[in-house]
């Protein structure tokens, strides 16, 4: 046999792919050809803010035959689904399944209430915001930003003031998204009902909560929000394809005046068949079944428990980057997310980079910085189907890819995370006091 030397290197790779031995040149304590190389053993750790880790049950239930979408067990399953995400929401108005990602019930929220030239306030929370911004835009609309600094949710004061100023009542609509997934940071929903009402305004509030519903609690009725956005690739632990709208009455009012241009995205098209479970045009059917998986796994849960589940992994993930010396990227405690970590890299350092290295090394996928804050920040997220291990094997991954990305940092943030999650600390001080 000729001399590996001899051969095309992708010879060499797919002969010894096939050895159980690494290969070593003569005298040399370094491989140049490892199965290693060309496998990687193990799961691959999606730690993004979402899309999230889709499930057993939940894949399994996805992977059924295709059914009649007209027929009565289609019907159910629509039934099934519609109710469900109306406990989800916690409204016992109307909610509206898109085949569509989160920016289609984006579109669907403004297309469905507005009219061209209508003025839109909006609040710069981040990149979501953002880009939610630019689409009104391109509706026709005139959407005012109310600036902000990417690392606080929504200024009720803010709001309130802007309002305040509007005595004509120009403003149709506040936009506001509550898990910034770009920052990190959620916006207290609640609060900025009780500015609108404070400012005794007559618009519209409408709220994105695709990276939070089903991870965060989300009260649509009680905190008077008239159109809600979601998605399903996040807390609801499906993948990508499905959103969502919760809407209240006024917002169905509006929706009869409303003059932008309004076809598949339209209420009126999808409530009336909804109330025997179909559909205007074919679904995503077997998303459906998706769906109602993961409605009973959360509900088998309990919401409330789903939500203390979050922000004890949240808690314990700061507690990490805390140890390890990084900055958090949101300032303010109480908004901090309990779907993502946002961490600022130190000064002359690329998350690009230390992400890349991760990848590589560990087979784990980070969030990466978006818009103003691009190689600046990278996010670890911890929603969805996510436990005590996984989050250990997340911060691990993170400790050990700042270690071989030359990242400055302190050791010890997985042992201060677990020391919290295991109550260790805790036990140790009362143990002292007896």
């Amino acid at each position: 046999m000729p001399w590996p030397g001899l051969l095309p290197s992708f010879c060499i790779q797919k002969l010894f792919a096939l050895l159980p031995v690494q290969v070593y040149h003569a005298g040399s304590t370094t491989p140049f050809w490892s199965p290693i190389m060309s496998h990687t053993a193990g799961r691959h750790f999606l730690q993004i803010p979402g899309p999230s880790t889709v499930p057993e049950r939940v894949m399994r239930a996805i992977d059924m035959p295709v059914i009649d979408h007209r027929g009565p067990e289609f019907a159910q399953l629509g039934k099934d689904v519609l109710a469900g995400m109306k406990r989800i929401f916690k409204t016992a108005g109307d909610v509206v399944i898109y085949p569509a990602s989160g920016t289609g019930a984006w579109e669907a929220a403004l297309v469905n209430t507005l009219s061209p030239g209508d003025t839109v306030l909006m609040y710069e929370s981040g990149q979501f915001a953002t880009l939610w911004k630019n689409l009104a835009l391109r509706l026709g609309l005139k959407p005012e930003f109310i600036s902000g600094d990417w690392r606080h949710g929504a200024d009720p004061a803010a709001i309130e003031a802007r309002l305040l100023e509007d005595k004509a009542h120009a403003i149709k609509a506040v936009c506001v998204v509550h898990n910034e997934t770009s920052t990190g940071a959620t916006s207290r929903i609640g609060e900025v009902r009780k500015a609108i009402d404070r400012a005794k305004h007559p618009a519209l509030f409408m709220v994105d909560t695709i990276s939070g519903l089903g991870s965060i609690d989300y009260r649509h009725d009680e905190w008077g929000v008239d159109v809600t956005v979601a998605g399903s690739q996040k807390g609801l632990m499906l993948p990508p394809g499905l959103s969502f709208n919760a809407i209240s009455a006024k917002a169905l009012a509006a929706c009869k005046t409303a003059k932008l241009p309004c076809s598949y995205w339209s209420w009126e098209e999808m409530l009336a068949p909804n109330r025997t479970g179909f559909f205007p045009y074919t679904p995503a059917t077997n998303l459906l079944y998706g769906l109602r998986e993961a409605l009973r796994m959360l509900e088998e849960e309990g919401l409330d428990h789903v939500f203390a589940r979050h922000q004890r992994h949240a808690e314990a993930a700061r507690r990490a980057v805390n140890a390890w010396g990084l900055e958090i990227l949101c300032q303010n405690p109480a908004e901090y997310s309990p779907v993502l970590t946002a961490v600022l890299m130190p000064a002359g350092h690329s998350e690009v980079a230390f992400r890349k290295v991760v990848l590589e090394r560990f087979n784990m996928s980070l969030g990466s910085g978006l818009g103003k804050i691009a190689d600046k920040v990278f996010r670890i997220g911890h929603l969805g189907d996510f436990n005590d291990l996984t989050l250990m094997a997340t911060l691990a991954g993170v400790e050990m890819g700042l270690e071989l990305a030359g990242v400055p940092h302190k050791k010890g943030g997985v042992a201060a995370a677990m020391d919290y999650l295991t109550g260790a600390k805790t036990a140790a001080r009362a143990a002292k006091a007896a």
